[in-house]
């Protein structure tokens, strides 16, 4: 029941993208907000948050199928049922590493999101944009996804 349970995730992941992005940008959005960046408004159909609304530079960001956490979920749900298909003695272990690393890859992403936010604020849009999503963005996202799977492998594997 289990590994149907996963890979049900996995599939509802893949054909509920919208609405797992949908309430990635608003995690964003109450993000945003908390820390005070100057005006926030979240459009939840669009999967976009603005901020910088009160500043001279306000700016959306769109949260696209490329840049949410579903794409790093994903292989840990079906690694996960692989594991429990082959060794259901394991099960326990490996939800709790699933659910340990599932929550590392959102927190990444929603830090990654901050981190393009924080750099829009501080140095400009074109330059803090393309320093916060293209080059730290991209590694703040490697870094933490890696960091993820070894958790997820350690957590699930060890004795």
């Amino acid at each position: 029941m289990i590994v149907i349970a996963l890979v049900a995730g996995a599939a509802g992941l893949v054909l509920a993208h919208r609405a797992y992005r949908t309430a990635e940008i608003v995690l964003s959005g109450l993000l945003l907000d908390a820390l005070g960046s100057d005006g926030v408004e979240v459009v939840a159909s669009r999967q976009t948050v603005y901020f910088g609304l009160g500043s001279d530079s306000p700016l959306g960001l769109r949260m696209t199928p490329e840049c949410t956490s579903a794409f790093l979920v994903l292989p840990l749900l079906v690694v996960g049922a692989v594991m429990i298909a082959l060794r259901p003695r394991i099960a326990r272990r490996v939800l709790f590493a699933l659910a340990v690393a599932s929550v590392a890859v959102v927190v990444v992403n929603q830090f990654r999101v901050l981190t393009l936010v924080g750099l829009v604020d501080w140095l400009g849009v074109d330059t803090g944009y393309y320093w916060g999503h293209t080059l730290l963005g991209s590694m703040v996202s490697v870094f933490g996804g890696a960091a993820a799977l070894v958790a997820f492998v350690w957590l699930a594997t060890r004795k």
